[in-house]
């Protein structure tokens, strides 16, 4: 037969594919098939004529495709029958047989179509987009996208902090260390520095808080750093050195950074990087040995163990040499009995769990030689037991001591201390003890809050001691983990959205079984069939889907009761599948941090007055707040009946009840020689805000503690002055007053001058109103300076707790505010006006907005 024939014995088959699909095909399989026969014609031998094998090979390729074309019309004739057809009726035309998803299930099952062209066509057998399904999903992204802003704005920005304008302290999966100062009379005694009173004037740290090094101090001078940890002292004089681990944002490795102290570790100064090499350098343990100043660090991606010599301390060091050709971890040594130990971890040993393995080396001088210890490893199986090293050994009372790290939930879970009761060139043996330094309470608010792998003590030429704890508010993997499950949610939404799609109507999912499993080529077999199992399994499970899809989407009627239900708890676990990917991935670690200033941290007491009524108000007041970072400790005036029992409280930080004679509003700011902070927190015991914004407000009044600084602003004007709320003075753009029932003050300044002589007219006047006492404090601050005296903070949100119960002190507002606008009056002829008012944002960082 001639090719000029070919295309009329392929016409009836170009009716029922649509011309584009069969001149595709058919220019495909003629191409394939006269190469394969002119191939056979150069191999087979010269019997065979050229003008007869190019027509045999047609002919018998179009029965072919004829029976298998038939075979598959008749059975998508079958699987797609109209409800009530008979399924011996004629095949009818493609277009009768379900319009729009025929054609995507034949093209996806034609053998000899090219693989690109089958896939693509395939995937709208799928899914069909419709306009419908397209307006559907469109509509849904954009209603996830409305809920993902709004939980963003109004929960997660409430709690995330402002990015930095300095590069470094970026999120690591290593975690975000810190380091911290503890004082003590013994290594068993110690207690953070702000238990001690230390104090920095030009920053308002009354008192320094821990932790008093944090990746800023190096990335503000030039080397932007993740974290710092593993400290170690080198105590020189009057001088402290702290050596450290300094992750480098550029490098993602570290380097041994170094900082100095001229005030027994209350403040550092970052000197610069002292030692830099091309693979990762930690745990700098630094030492000194015949007038030599030595550091021992790990870099076990180096596979030894190298220790260099001071060359110009403390910034310039040289390699004096390997001491050990083997990939030690955290190598600590000590003189003891006549020899120098060195206490590792190698990790690379077979059979060893990581994180449990110990190591004992011993020597004559800490240059080396190094011998192992016959016993060695002495642990290898149990991370929990504090087997890899924690710090630098250490000797009191003639007994030796070692720090190892508590693995067992995370890495780095906590400090262990080991007393040494054996040690010889044949024996090894320690037993637990207690380190004596309390556990925090705050969970992520606390700096070391999660864990604290570190230790490093050090006897100061006073015979007190000093040490210095690196800490981490997040578990080791914690950003990599957020960012996995804020994916996971985001997959979660989508695939839920399509399934509601499906079930409304507005996506339209078919499954054929035969879909993209024959072969591109007709010589050729696909993958799937060279794989039965795997080809069965995939034709169950799409099966499956199309029968379970259909009968889910038969059962459920949107029309009823049970369906509008289903649906709209759907529609729930769609929006929380949004708040959970937002959450994850733009919240931030969860922890509400204290903010440094003048690189230093402080802390506050929280005074609040209450009465027996207002208990249960008081409970959760105190179980909230003190989870705050710079709380300190809460002071409760309790004005009258039975005062409660401070063991009935859910608290983090120390809780104080001072129990008053006489129920006057006066004693919210009398004079306490008990608290220990300069920075006071009024704040009423019906007033809930984030800790987030409580840390902002003490932010802004370290940098101006002469000024009341608080959550609740007023503008207080006209002639005679008149109370009004905040809408007025939103409305004004301005306010001239700070309410003290949500405001931090400095505790000296303000409780003396309102206890004065100036001021007893006033604090009587407050008795007999029972009321404005706040309005009194502001007059006070007022009439005492020039300058500026009260600073706004917007908090994200607050919540008044007294609206739930009856036991409010003010309800009637229009007769509150009468008795405080006759406050003003007498006020104003007591101490003089008030000044004129501050304008709303106008701070930088826009928290007066």
């Amino acid at each position: 037969m001639p090719p000029s024939q070919y295309p009329s014995m392929r016409e009836p088959i170009c009716k029922a594919e649509g011309r584009l699909s069969c001149s595709l095909s058919l220019s495909l399989s003629l191409s394939l098939s006269l190469s394969r026969a002119l191939t056979n014609l150069q191999t087979g031998g010269a019997s065979l004529s050229l003008s007869l094998s190019p027509s045999l090979f047609v002919s018998v390729f179009y029965s072919r495709f004829e029976v298998n074309r038939r075979r598959r019309l008749l059975l998508l004739h079958r699987h797609h029958l109209l409800p009530g057809q008979d399924a011996r009726a004629p095949i009818p035309e493609v277009g009768r047989i379900r319009a729009g998803n025929f054609r995507a299930v034949w093209d996806c099952g034609c053998g000899f179509m090219a693989p690109r062209i089958r896939w693509r066509l395939a995937a709208t057998g799928f899914l069909s987009c419709s306009p419908s399904a397209i307006s559907f999903l469109l509509s849904s992204l954009l209603a996830s996208g409305i809920v993902a802003v709004a939980f963003f704005l109004f929960v997660v920005s409430s709690s995330r902090r402002p990015v930095l304008a300095v590069d470094g302290c970026g999120p690591d999966s290593e975690g975000s260390w810190s380091i911290g100062v503890y004082y003590g009379s013994s290594p068993f005694s110690l207690s953070p520095i702000e238990l001690h009173g230390s104090n920095k004037s030009n920053n308002s740290a009354w008192p320094i808080a821990n932790p008093v090094l944090t990746c800023a101090s190096p990335s503000n001078a030039g080397y932007p750093t993740n974290f710092v940890a593993d400290p170690f002292l080198y105590v020189q004089d009057s001088i402290l050195y702290l050596f450290f681990e300094s992750k480098s944002t550029t490098m993602m490795k570290g380097n041994i950074g170094v900082a100095r102290s001229f005030d027994e570790g209350g403040t550092w100064e970052f000197l610069g990087i002292a030692l830099r090499e091309d693979w990762h350098l930690s745990y700098p343990f630094v030492f000194s040995y015949q007038n030599q100043i030595y550091m021992m660090p790990e870099g076990n991606r180096k596979g030894d163990l190298r220790l260099y010599r001071a060359v110009n301390f403390p910034l310039k060091w040289t390699l004096e040499k390997v001491l050990i050709r083997k990939p030690l971890i955290d190598a600590s040594l000590i003189q003891y009995e006549g020899y120098y130990w060195l206490f590792a971890s190698d990790f690379t040993r077979f059979g060893i769990e990581r994180n449990a393995e110990l190591e004992v080396w011993y020597s004559t001088s800490p240059l080396g030689p190094w011998k192992q210890h016959p016993r060695n490893p002495i642990y290898r199986a149990d991370k929990s037991l504090g087997a890899r090293n924690g710090g630098r050994p250490f000797i009191y009372e003639g007994s030796l001591y070692r720090l190892g790290q508590d693995c067992g939930q995370t890495y780095g879970r906590k400090v262990r201390v080991y007393k040494v009761e054996k040690l010889s060139k044949e024996e090894f043996k320690e037993v637990p003890v207690e380190l004596g330094i309390e556990e925090p309470k705050k969970d992520r608010n606390a700096w070391n809050g999660i864990r604290y792998h570190h230790l490093d003590m050090q006897q100061l030429p006073s015979g007190n001691w000093i040490a210095v704890m690196d800490g981490d508010r997040v578990p080791s993997g914690d950003s990599t983990m957020r960012f996995l499950l804020g994916c996971t949610f985001t997959l979660l939404l989508i695939l839920l959205i399509m399934f509601i799609g499906f079930l409304v109507g507005a996506v339209n999912c078919n499954f054929p079984p035969n879909c993209c499993m024959t072969s591109s080529r007709r010589n050729e077999t696909s993958w799937l069939r060279n794989h039965p199992y795997i080809n069965l399994r995939a034709r169950r499970y799409i099966s499956g889907m199309s029968r379970y899809g259909s009968s889910i989407r038969e059962r459920i009627n949107l029309k009823t009761c049970s369906g509008k239900l289903i649906l709209s708890f759907l529609a729930l676990v769609g929006i929380a599948f949004v708040c959970m990917s937002v959450h994850f991935l733009l919240g931030g670690n969860g922890a509400e941090e204290a903010y440094i200033f003048g690189g230093q941290y402080s802390q506050f007491t929280m005074v609040t007055m209450t009465y027996e009524a207002r208990l249960w108000n008081l409970k959760l007041y105190v179980k909230h707040y003190s989870r705050c970072e710079s709380v300190r400790e809460i002071l409760v005036v309790w004005n009258k009946g039975n005062p409660p029992k401070v063991d009935e409280f859910d608290s983090a930080v120390p809780v104080r009840i001072r129990v008053e004679e006489h129920n006057s509003l006066n004693n919210r700011f009398k004079v306490d020689p008990l608290i220990k902070t300069r920075a006071v927190l009024e704040l009423d015991d019906d007033i809930m805000m984030t800790c987030n914004d409580v840390e902002k407000g003490f932010r802004v009044w370290r940098e101006n503690p002469e000024r009341l600084v608080g959550f609740y602003p007023r503008l207080l004007d006209g002639s005679p002055p008149q109370y009004r709320n905040e809408r007025y003075a939103r409305g004004k753009n301005g306010y001239n007053v700070i309410l003290t029932g949500a405001a931090f003050m400095d505790s000296e300044y303000a409780f003396n001058k309102y206890w004065s002589e100036q001021a007893r007219e006033g604090r009587t006047f407050v008795d007999r109103s029972f009321n404005c006492e706040d309005l009194m404090m502001n007059f006070l601050y007022a009439n005492a300076s020039l300058g500026r005296t009260v600073e706004y903070v917007h908090p994200a949100w607050a919540i008044d707790t007294s609206k739930l119960s009856t036991a409010a002190i003010s309800r009637n507002t229009q007769v509150h505010y009468n008795i405080r606008t006759n406050c003003l009056s007498k006020f104003s002829a007591l101490y003089g006006p008030l000044p004129s008012k501050w304008e709303f944002a106008s701070r930088p960082d826009g928290w007066d907005r």
